[in-house]
């Protein structure tokens, strides 16, 4: 099934929201697993921990750091700016409007390398995004 919804969907032709919903969801996993593997049972410390990486402001604070290291490729900024500038019709919960688009932007490319099946590649920044958050202690 998830082989046959990467080839179906035409990512290229999808708007940043779309692939923010997408990306927001496939980055809340990676976090989910990493928090489990720690060890990490209860709900109400799993949902207060997980925060700290997936919040607007942990995503753009991890986009700035992607762009100081020139961690991405061309193709990736462009799907993160596609995000990023996208008309949302949602407003930013506790947090500035700058850093919600930025943190749409985030998703996105996610959304992005999801669709696009380039699963070692979202694998390496996923991994790559809560060893920052965990060393940085954003």
């Amino acid at each position: 099934m998830e082989e046959k919804l990467m080839i179906e969907t035409d990512y290229q032709q999808m708007n940043g929201i779309a692939l923010a919903y997408m990306g927001d969801a496939i980055y809340e996993v990676y976090v989910r697993q990493h928090l489990l593997a720690k060890g990490m049972t209860k709900p109400t410390k799993l949902h207060h921990r997980a925060t700290h990486y997936v919040s607007a402001k942990a995503q753009a604070f991890l986009i700035e750091k992607m762009l100081e290291q020139e961690l991405l490729e061309k193709e990736e900024l462009d799907y993160f700016k596609r995000g990023r500038n996208a008309k949302s019709y949602t407003s930013a919960k506790n947090t500035s409007v700058v850093t919600y688009r930025i943190s749409t932007g985030f998703e996105a490319l996610f959304g992005y390398l999801y669709l696009s099946g380039q699963k070692e590649r979202l694998d390496y920044l996923a991994q790559w995004c809560i060893e920052t958050v965990e060393r940085e202690g954003k």
